[in-house]
């Protein structure tokens, strides 16, 4: 059944890839431009390494660390060829990375590359949307060098009472109403939603990445716990 839900979530991000940037910008407000800061200062990547962005979509995390942190390289996967589409026409109309970059369509389960390749690699929003999370982030143990660094950005459980509320009622209405407004395609924020609501909290992913090896692992919740940063070193 992981294909099919696979299958599933490529064909959903194939659908509405070309509006996904603005429904990011309304639908966080525009804040999630911090979020993206945020990930830059705890990669703080430096001239020396090569980065690995997982689910990296259609490049705000490249572009974050070549503003923020300039690497070495940078290879730019997603599983949906229709959002690295995006990336390369951004890249093409002037957002200029700086550093080389590769765009690849990979599967974050089966990463097509050699063990402790990189030493930084990066997933926004990609955990929870992989069939097999805990293998996918075998995998980014896998292809980093010792002493690299995992950086995952991910919608988390806000730990105050009010707040998770509110943010769940938000949840439940509005995102589904924004993405059918903007993409004209309701039922995949239904997905995107359901995918939020149903995503363990912070405490637990943590230990996940403790089991599948990394070590020093910690986070950062940013706006009340909406998403946390984490990071983990092999």
């Amino acid at each position: 059944m992981a294909d099919a839900h696979a299958e599933r979530v490529k064909g959903i991000f194939s659908e509405i890839a070309r509006r996904y940037d603005l429904f990011n910008a309304l639908s966080s407000f525009g804040i999630y431009r911090s979020w993206l800061r945020r990930v830059a200062r705890t990669a703080a990547c430096t001239d020396a390494d090569c980065v690995l962005d997982v689910a990296g979509g259609t490049g705000d995390v490249a572009f974050a660390l070549c503003e923020a942190c300039p690497p070495a390289s940078i290879e730019l996967t997603d599983f949906t060829p229709e959002m690295l589409e995006v990336a390369a026409e951004r890249i093409t109309a002037g957002a200029n990375l700086g550093v080389p970059c590769g765009l690849n369509v990979v599967d974050a389960h089966n990463l097509p590359y050699g063990d402790e390749e990189f030493t930084v690699v990066t997933c926004a929003y990609g955990l929870r949307n992989f069939s097999d999370r805990r293998r996918a982030m075998r995998e980014a143990a896998r292809v980093l060098a010792p002493g690299g660094r995992y950086v995952v950005l991910e919608f988390g459980t806000p730990p105050n009472a009010v707040w998770r509320a509110l943010y769940r009622f938000y949840l439940t209405h509005m995102i589904p109403f924004i993405g059918g407004v903007v993409t004209g395609d309701r039922s995949g924020f239904d997905y995107l939603r359901d995918s939020i609501k149903a995503f363990p909290p912070q405490d637990a992913i943590a230990q996940e990445l403790c089991d599948a090896g990394f070590s020093q692992v910690e986070y950062k919740n940013c706006t009340g716990g909406i998403v946390a940063v984490y990071a983990a070193v092999k």
